[in-house]
C-alpha cells in the first residue's frame, strides 16, 4: 500500500492511499519540456501508471508513437482533428488527457463517445491574471525597456513615461475562475472594474455591462474568455474602432481572440497605448520552442515585435511552480478516474 500526498497551494489538497498493483495504465506524454518532468514523472509514479516522455508535438506525424498506450496526454498546441480521433480509438487509445483548460484544439465532437477526453478546468487562475497584470504594468511603466538601458548605464528615462491605474476603467472580457481573480486585482489597484460575459457571475463588486459600453469606456482591457465560434476574432477592426485612442490591451486567452492583421493596422495607426500578448493565433510551433537560430517566417509575427510598445510572451501565463503542482495532480486524477470506471468530473462533452 502506498500513500499519496498531492500538494498544491502550498497546503494538502488530498491523501489516497493507493494500491500499486491495480495500476497498469501507460500514457504517452507528448510535447514533453523539462519542467513537465518534475512534476509528472515522481507523481505518476507514486500512482503507479507509466509514462513515455515524448519532446514531439502529437500531430498526424507523431501520432503512430502512442499505438499500444491507454491514454495520451497533449498540451495546448498540440491540435486532434477527426482523423487522429478515429486512428486514436482504433488502436485502443480511451483517453486524451489535455494538461490545459482549454479545449479548442481538439475536435470534441469526433471524440464524443469514441474517447474520453478529459482537461483540468482550473489550477490556478491567480498565476494567470497576475501574470496578465504583470503584462500591462510592463507595457505602461516600460520596466522591459528600462531594465535594458540601465544594463547599459544608459540613464535616460526620456520615452518611458506611463499613466496611473488609480482610478482608471478596466474592462474584464470573460468572468469565469481567471476573469474574477483579474477583477480583484483591478480592484485592489483602485480602479473602476467593467465585465462582459453572457453569463454573468454575480456577486463580484462589478457591473455588467454590454461588449459595446465595455469597449468603449474602458481605459484597460483584458480578455478572459475561452476560444469559441461566437469569440473568435473578438477583437477586430470594428471593435477596435469602438476602442478609446490610447487604450491598453492585454491577452492571455487564446491567441485568435484578436484578428492580428487588425491589430497590426490599429498599432501602426496609434490607436493603442499598449498591447501585452501571451498567445498568438499562429503560435504553433514557435511558442515554447527555442527560435533564436532560425528566420521566422510568420511576417505578422515578425511585424508586432517591431513596435516599441508592444510585449510578446511564449504563453506562459500559467507557468507558476503552484499551477504546475496542480495541473499534474489534475491530470493523474482524470486518468486515474479513467482508469478505474469513476465519474470523469472534467469530462469535455
Amino acid at each position: 500500500m502506498v500513500q499519496i500526498a498531492v500538494k498544491t497551494g502550498g497546503q494538502c489538497s488530498a491523501r489516497i492511499q493507493v494500491e500499486r498493483k491495480a495500476f497498469s495504465m501507460q500514457i504517452a506524454f507528448f510535447s514533453t519540456k523539462p519542467y513537465d518532468r518534475i512534476w509528472f514523472e515522481p507523481m505518476a509514479a507514486d500512482y503507479g501508471f507509466g509514462l513515455r516522455f515524448i519532446e514531439l508535438p502529437f500531430n498526424r506525424d507523431t501520432m503512430f508513437l502512442a499505438k499500444g498506450y491507454d491514454a495520451v496526454c497533449i498540451f495546448v498546441n498540440d491540435h486532434v482533428d477527426r482523423q487522429m480521433i478515429g486512428w486514436l480509438s482504433e488502436n485502443g487509445v480511451r483517453g486524451l488527457l489535455l494538461r490545459s483548460a482549454g479545449f479548442n484544439h481538439v475536435d470534441v465532437r469526433a471524440a464524443k463517445g469514441r474517447i474520453a477526453v478529459l482537461r483540468v478546468p482550473s489550477y490556478s487562475p491567480e498565476a494567470v491574471a497576475e501574470y496578465a497584470m504583470a503584462m500591462l504594468l510592463t507595457v505602461n511603466r516600460y520596466t522591459h525597456k528600462a531594465y535594458g538601458r540601465t544594463r547599459e548605464f544608459n540613464m535616460s528615462i526620456n520615452g518611458l513615461m506611463g499613466t496611473d491605474l488609480y482610478h482608471k476603467v478596466a474592462g474584464v472580457v470573460g468572468t469565469g475562475k481567471i476573469g474574477q481573480a483579474m477583477i480583484r486585482i483591478f480592484q485592489g489597484f483602485g480602479m473602476q472594474v467593467l465585465a462582459f460575459d453572457p453569463y454573468p457571475n454575480e456577486g463580484q463588486g462589478v457591473r455588467y455591462v454590454s461588449r459595446e459600453e465595455l469597449f468603449a469606456r474602458a481605459d484597460f482591457i483584458s480578455l478572459h474568455c475561452p476560444l469559441t465560434p461566437q469569440t473568435r476574432y473578438l477583437i477586430n477592426r470594428k471593435t477596435i474602432r469602438e476602442m478609446k485612442d490610447g487604450v491598453y490591451l492585454v491577452n492571455t486567452s487564446r491567441g485568435a481572440l484578436i484578428d492580428t492583421q487588425a491589430l497590426i493596422e490599429a498599432l501602426a495607426a496609434k490607436k493603442f497605448g499598449g498591447v501585452g500578448l501571451d498567445v498568438y493565433e499562429e503560435e504553433e510551433g514557435l511558442f515554447y520552442e527555442d527560435c533564436s537560430s532560425r528566420i521566422i517566417q510568420d511576417e505578422n509575427l515578425a511585424r508586432l515585435v517591431t513596435f516599441p510598445n508592444v510585449l510578446v510572451t511564449s504563453h506562459m501565463g500559467f507557468f507558476t511552480v503552484e499551477a504546475m503542482q496542480a495541473i499534474a495532480h489534475e491530470t493523474l486524477e482524470n486518468a486515474y478516474a479513467l482508469e478505474h470506471g469513476l465519474p470523469l468530473k472534467n469530462l469535455v462533452e
